[in-house]
């Protein structure tokens, strides 16, 4: 379908080389150059990168210094740069001219949540976005998309036009009740919908690793910590992009050295992920099963199970992306600290999980900074 693209591993360019808030433009195009000498040509940006500067290096590194047919440049409508209808086609217009290209390879509607879903709708974004594909603007019409799988389910059932999907997806989020990485692999897979795959490596959190899981992976002697986590990803069948943020020349070679000639994992090396997040699993976290028995008779609404989820990721990865979730499952209120302690929950919890006060702990951690 994407005939274009050479390999299945992508430049995402949200954290470039950088000193002092400035990506180094120099470091920058050798980083390039590497990675185009060696078969791969998938570049992926977003105005919000780098406070707009990634647009700006692929502009006067990538499109001014290799022919245009040589590169696939995807680029996305993000939510804070339009307010209604008539913003979209300027704003669209002037990321052509900052990436110095006359056409966008793949065009995603960024961060898709349901919440976000129906301002798009109001500003027909997506009704826009194909028009522009009928233009010839953009070759290849998607979304990202950061919500529960129902959602997405939704949103491919509306817009059956979609041609591609972009899902955070890796082996700590594929069971997280929180980012539901697997259910939104399997919504895509019922569609028919190539999948982008981002944050293979959860922003750095699977390189990083506490030393008895890194111990697991080290001892198969097959390559990086990060080589697992990106190979994983790319297993999947539909999986037709995995993008890797690379902020120096090291990490670039060492992605490119196990993604030139891709393999997908083996089942030693499955066994061995599969230890790996049992040890995440066992740390000391809320043990909620997620039976939804609490909610029920919550006379304010908490979704609890989703505010003890994004708590428990919150605790083992400190990872930004779970306030982002917190906010998602919060809006309109229903906040940790909207409880207003009538221990109905408490009555009904079959793990017998001192709720109330585990909300208070939830509410410290997210609601302090809201």
């Amino acid at each position: 379908m994407f005939d274009k693209v050479k390999k299945n591993l992508g430049f995402g360019c949200m954290r470039l080389p950088n000193e002092d808030g400035k990506i180094k433009f120099p470091e920058f195009c050798e980083m390039i150059d590497e990675f185009m000498k060696n078969g791969f040509n998938y570049f992926d940006t977003a105005r919000g990168y780098h406070k707009g500067h990634s647009e700006v290096a692929l502009g006067e590194c990538l499109a001014k210094r290799y022919p245009r047919e040589s590169f696939v440049l995807t680029d996305k409508l993000s939510c804070n740069y339009f307010e209604k209808e008539e913003d979209i086609l300027p704003y669209f217009n002037d990321q052509l001219k900052v990436c110095n290209v006359d056409y966008f390879d793949f065009y995603l509607m960024h961060a898709q949540t349901e919440q976000l879903f129906e301002k798009y709708k109001r500003c027909r974004a997506y009704e826009i976005a194909l028009e522009l594909k009928e233009q010839g603007k953009i070759k290849h019409f998607g979304i990202s998309f950061h919500d529960k799988a129902a959602v997405l389910d939704k949103i491919l059932t509306e817009y059956p036009q979609i041609e591609v999907v972009q899902i955070q997806f890796n082996y700590a989020d594929y069971e997280d009740p929180t980012v539901e990485s697997r259910k939104c692999y399997e919504v895509c897979r019922k569609h028919g919908k190539p999948i982008i795959v981002m944050e293979p490596v959860k922003g750095g959190k699977l390189v990083n690793l506490p030393d008895n899981a890194k111990n697991i992976l080290e001892s198969l002697n097959g390559g990086s910590i990060a080589s697992y986590a990106i190979r994983f990803a790319a297993s999947f069948e539909g999986v037709f992009m995995v993008l890797s943020g690379m902020g120096d020349m090291d990490m670039l070679r060492d992605n490119m050295s196990y993604m030139k000639d891709f393999k997908p994992l083996n089942d030693t090396e499955y066994d061995a992920i599969s230890k790996v997040c049992d040890i995440f699993h066992n740390q000391k976290l809320i043990p909620c099963t997620e039976c939804n028995y609490c909610t029920a008779g919550c006379p304010k609404k908490i979704l609890i199970p989703n505010l003890f989820a994004c708590y428990n990721g919150k605790k083992q990865w400190n990872d930004w992306s779970y306030e982002y979730y917190y906010g998602i499952h919060t809006e309109g209120g229903r906040k940790a600290s909207d409880c207003i302690g009538c221990g109905k929950c408490e009555a009904i919890c079959p793990q017998h999980i001192e709720i109330r006060k585990q909300l208070k702990e939830v509410s410290e951690i997210f609601d302090k900074k809201k």
